[in-house]
Parts: C-alpha cells; structure tokens; sequence
C-alpha cells in the first residue's frame, strides 16, 4: 500500500451556448475578483457529466440546457501561490441550447448574473476570465468541433456502485 495520496483532477462540466452570433456566459464571484466563466461547475457523485451539465447550467444560468455535441475535454492546472491551493481540472464541455429564462427561479450563490458576448467582446475580455479554458472553448466550437454525446460513457456503477467483496 502506498503512502503518497492518489492524484485526482477535479471533474467539471461546461455549456458553451451560442445563439444569433453571442455566446452565455456568467459574472461570478471568485478570490480574484469579478470574472467571467461559462456556464460550468463540479461534476457531482452519482451523476453523468451529461446530468452535471445540465443542472449547472441550469443553477447558474436559470435555463434548461439542452446538450448537442461534446466540444472538447480539457485539462488544465490552476495555482493560487498565497494559499498553496493547487488544482488540476479535468472539463468535459458540452455545446446545446437554452430556453428561455424560467421566472422566479434565483441564480446560483455567488452568479452574480448571465450576460451573451460576441467572440470578439469575449476575446477583448480575456483578462476577466475565470480560466484560459472560457475562450479555449469556444474557440473549439467556433472551429466547428464535435463529438457525439455517446463518445462518453457513464457506466451504470456511476449511478449504483458495484461492490466488490
């Protein structure tokens, strides 16, 4: 048995939403300050990244998402030198739509609130980002990347472990 602790990226899901030429996106709350992300959050125990998206899109932006396309899996690594916190993130994005926002229902904490950006605002905004993966992103969809919602399979122990004895 080791001593060392296993490695592990922190999962996260991502929307990326593109209507009549603007992309969602959300003003958020973080350590450094006001910043921009897409639609994104943590996977949670017990869901498929597909589930997780749709519920983070649907906490932080107050809209149903609907998933087309796989854009991308990301991996990236984010150090916060004053705390030590050091994260490697593990992001499946997704590309889809959005209904219209649902009344009464409250963004998540700390969204402060959903705004639609041009690529050419978003590029101009890059220092606001909350990670290099917001453009990244869609820059991906803008090139037209897509893979089919089933190049990820969430087996089914994700919903009901499978214990071994």
């Amino acid at each position: 048995m080791s001593l060392i602790p296993r490695w592990s990226p922190s999962v996260t899901v991502a929307a990326i939403v593109e209507s009549e030429g603007r992309f969602l996106l959300v003003e958020e709350h973080t350590p450094e300050g006001l910043r921009l992300n897409n639609p994104a959050g943590h996977l949670d125990p017990g869901e498929s990244p597909l589930q997780g998206v749709v519920r983070e899109t649907l906490e932080e932006t107050a809209r149903a998402f609907t998933p087309d396309a796989l854009v991308g899996v990301y991996l990236s690594r984010f150090a916060r030198p004053a705390t030590g916190e050091d994260v490697t993130y593990l992001r499946f994005a997704y590309c889809g739509r959005v209904g219209e926002p649902m009344p009464g229902r409250a963004l998540d904490t700390g969204i402060v609130r959903t705004l639609w950006l041009t690529p050419d605002e978003l590029r101009a905004s890059s220092h606001r980002h909350r990670s290099p993966l917001v453009l990244r992103c869609v820059e991906d969809h803008l090139a037209g990347r897509r893979y089919p919602l089933d190049l990820l399979t969430t087996d089914a122990t994700v919903f009901c472990p499978d214990i071994k004895r």
